[in-house]
């Protein structure tokens, strides 16, 4: 009994709904454009891309920012960040399209696709 209920357990632990979360977001721009990432594509500041501390590369993320309704789909293609109470960065592409350059950090939710 205790193998089908962890088993169960970590089903729901893996479901779209169980992983989302809400956290402190940053951005990385141009002074990194064409780096290799940890996956070991070049960054792109124009595409939709994110750093991640633990998702598989290649992982889509619907990210929203809880201070403006804006929403964005990206795409998490290397590791980070390394900021301590940040939970995501992202392309300057997609922190455009969020709304939060001028600011630099935003709440977002992160909902895996």
């Amino acid at each position: 009994m205790k193998l089908i209920l962890g088993t169960a357990f970590a089903a729901a632990l893996l479901t779209p709904a169980a992983a989302q979360s809400v956290g402190q977001a940053s951005y990385y721009g141009k002074e990194l454009a064409g780096r290799k990432t940890a996956s070991g594509e070049r960054f792109n500041p124009a595409g939709m891309t994110a750093a991640h501390r633990s998702l598989p590369f290649g992982t889509r993320l619907r990210l929203t920012n809880l201070g403006n309704g804006r929403a964005v789909v990206v795409r998490v293609n290397d590791r980070g960040p390394f900021v301590r109470h940040r939970a995501i960065d992202v392309s300057l592409a997609a922190a455009q399209a969020l709304g939060f350059v001028g600011k630099g950090t935003a709440r977002l939710r992160i909902e895996p696709l």
